[in-house]
């Protein structure tokens, strides 16, 4: 495969793919997308054509079988991540797939064993890290700057009360947790460069959907410092950071989704007094995350580049997921 563009299969016809993937695969610069598959064909070919690919596939099977595609890219609802990212793995293609990369850590470790057999990459699609906001933070705590990490809050939050919606149906794996609070989850664990040991949390359902609509969660990491965070699909839509240490803080106005062709700014903070006079704004150029996260896959996919984080990683976010949904029933801290 190295030395030209591999070409992406796209299972489903996920908003996400729509706006975000799909346009940064067309963009990258070792990728284009040759395929998208539908179990109605009607609508993968309305789909295809909307966006200028040229093959729509009838069946999901029948993508994972066409010779034509080197590699998949998975936003299938999360109760399919594993069991299509497993088919993919079979029918010899790599995989990209979204998250969560399953719905438990048991779940992904038989994703991990499927991989470990087959022999070919795959990669949760956290974009997040990928963006330089997120590596300037990650820089700024390796320098000394902020002193010992001690806190990490964040918000994710948007309203979406679509009955029909993916992430308001349980038995698709819907709820704020898996949607969006595994941000936070994932970004405490990039900046801490460590495992969680223990986490809690606080869920409110949906009376109607049976899925968590406001969940909070405490997550503790070695060394004291904890993770803070709230996540929603029925609140005012909201993206925010906060990083404190014993000398500094760094602000993250728009953590997760920074429009790609805006800068991003990330707003340091020596503490000195309580109106900002120790403030230092840091503008990071625009750049789009997915593309950055297409881009370094496709690079792991051709041999050029060493793998992304391995699924073990991805196991350690789930577990701490996991924990969070075990205190909702004990009402108490859970270990990981």
């Amino acid at each position: 495969m190295t030395g030209r563009l591999l070409n992406w299969g796209i299972l489903g016809c996920a908003g996400i793919a729509r706006k975000a993937m799909i346009p940064a695969i067309t963009g990258s610069r070792n990728g284009r997308v040759a395929a998208v598959a539908s179990r109605d064909a009607a609508k993968a070919r309305a789909f295809a054509d909307e966006l200028g690919i040229a093959r729509a596939c009838g069946s999901y099977d029948e993508l994972l079988r066409d010779p034509s595609v080197d590699v998949i890219y998975n936003p299938l609802p999360n109760h399919l991540h594993v069991p299509m990212t497993i088919a993919a793995l079979a029918a010899g293609k790599p995989v990209l797939c979204e998250k969560p990369l399953g719905l438990s850590a048991a779940e992904v470790q038989l994703l991990q064993a499927a991989q470990r057999r087959f022999g070919l990459p795959v990669a949760e699609a956290f974009m997040v890290r990928f963006h330089p906001q997120w590596q300037a933070a990650r820089d700024l705590l390796r320098s000394g700057r902020l002193g010992e990490l001690r806190a990490i809050h964040t918000v994710f939050t948007y309203f979406n009360a679509d009955p029909d919606n993916v992430r308001n149906r349980p038995e698709l794996g819907g709820g704020g947790l898996y949607d969006v609070g595994c941000y936070a989850v994932n970004t405490a664990r990039f900046l801490l460069e460590a495992e969680p040991e223990a986490a809690i949390g606080l869920f409110e359902r949906d009376p109607a959907f049976g899925t968590d609509r406001l969940t909070s969660g405490l997550v503790s990491f070695p060394g004291g410092a904890r993770l803070a965070f709230t996540c929603a699909t029925q609140a005012a839509l909201t993206q925010e950071a906060l990083i404190i240490g014993t000398k500094g803080r760094l602000h993250i106005p728009v953590a997760f989704n920074p429009p790609p062709d805006m800068a991003a700014t990330i707003v340091f903070d020596d503490c000195r007094d309580l109106i900002g006079t120790g403030r230092e704004v840091i503008t990071l150029p625009p750049a789009d995350q997915y593309r950055l996260l297409a881009e370094a896959f496709a690079d792991t996919v051709l041999g050029q580049a060493a793998a992304l984080e391995d699924i073990a990683s991805s196991i350690s976010n789930m577990r701490a997921l996991d924990a969070l949904l075990r205190s909702a029933t004990t009402g108490r801290w859970e270990t990981l």
